[in-house]
């Protein structure tokens, strides 16, 4: 459990987690969110008084979210000022401030885990699939747990350059071509049979309050990502998801139980969320996965994509394992948190 000492340095460490990321301002809050929380608002109160692991709860995010909408809905100039860059010396004097003013808006935004859905983290999940669809062949079912928004769930509408490979449809609305480091991945030929996912507690952006909570967890300094994230909403809106609200374990089980066509790949994929799902319904998936990976055949594979994070080096990591067979979870790149940069690795990865 963690102690006041603990919950305010999780601030200074998501601080230098966006200054790697190059995100200067959201660092900026961050930083002066770690001096400024005080138990005069009930804010600051729970925030200090946090009972459980601040820093893979993103307790930082969430405030920081929360006073990300606040900047966007323009009810405070000197927060905004704050946002837009223009005060630097003194905010954190002014986040004391804004924390008493809106103490009752934001308070609730401390009450679940930020919903950073962000389409650009398809780049990772795509290289994964390619390495897939090299190993096992083309057609695939997706199976998308942590999937918020759905986002993600539209990998099959959007198109890719990684590194050279291109995939998708040449006149898909929207584009994700990450900076590409090292070789590229596997030139794979792939088709998506069908994409589904469960979120604990799914955002509907077809709803204007859901919508502009989404876009407060994008980072102000991204506005690549912000027109990105309006475009993305718009395909929600006009072509639906399959998403589901459900607990991401009793979901794997269930589908997982479910008949497989010959020929197809099902894959079950997942990022920035492991850490989010609480230990005994991890567990129950990795059950899950190796007895269905016990049962996987030549003709119904089985696949399993993670896009994680690792919070010491400042990465995230995009790792494969595959049944049948016996090859361990392989890291097969490295990715920006939101898509920016993915670095391929060479095999042995």
């Amino acid at each position: 459990m963690a102690d006041e000492h603990a919950n305010r340095e999780s601030f200074r460490i998501q601080a230098a987690y966006c200054e790697a990321m190059a995100a200067p301002v959201t660092a900026l809050v961050s930083l002066a969110l770690a001096n400024a929380l005080t138990r005069d608002t009930l804010t600051g109160a729970k925030a200090l008084d946090w009972a459980g692991e601040p820093v893979a709860d993103a307790l930082a995010l969430r405030l920081v979210g929360g006073l990300h909408a606040l900047h966007r809905a323009r009810v405070d100039p000197a927060l905004s000022a704050v946002f837009e860059g223009r005060t630097v010396e003194g905010a954190e004097d002014v986040l004391c401030g804004v924390l008493a003013r809106h103490d009752a808006a934001l308070l609730p935004w401390l009450d679940g885990p930020p919903q950073t859905n962000e389409a650009g983290r398809s780049a990772g999940l795509m290289t994964g699939l390619l390495h897939v669809a090299e190993r096992f062949g083309p057609c695939v079912e997706l199976l998308e747990i942590g999937s918020s928004a759905g986002l993600n769930l539209l990998i099959d509408r959007f198109r890719f350059d990684l590194g050279g490979v291109r995939v998708g449809a040449k006149d898909a609305p929207l584009a994700i071509v990450p900076a590409w480091r090292g070789p590229p991945p596997p030139g794979a030929r792939i088709e998506i049979l069908s994409v589904r996912g469960v979120d604990i507690a799914p955002v509907d952006v077809r709803l204007p309050e859901q919508a502009a909570r989404l876009e407060a967890y994008c980072w102000v300094d991204a506005a690549e990502r912000l027109v990105r994230l309006e475009t993305a909403i718009r395909l929600v809106r006009e072509h639906g998801v399959a998403l589901e609200q459900g607990d991401a374990a009793d979901w794997v089980e269930a589908r997982l139980a479910e008949p497989q066509d010959a020929g197809v790949t099902r894959v079950l994929m997942h990022s920035v969320v492991w850490q989010y799902i609480p230990a005994d319904r991890r567990e129950r998936i990795r059950a899950a996965m190796d007895a269905a990976g016990a049962r996987a055949t030549a003709e119904r594979p089985l696949g399993w994509l993670m896009m994680e994070p690792n919070r010491d080096l400042h990465r995230h990591e995009v790792r494969v394992k595959g049944w049948p067979g016996d090859r361990p979870m392989e890291l097969v790149a490295l990715t920006h948190a939101h898509g920016a940069w993915v670095e391929g690795l060479a095999p042995r990865y």
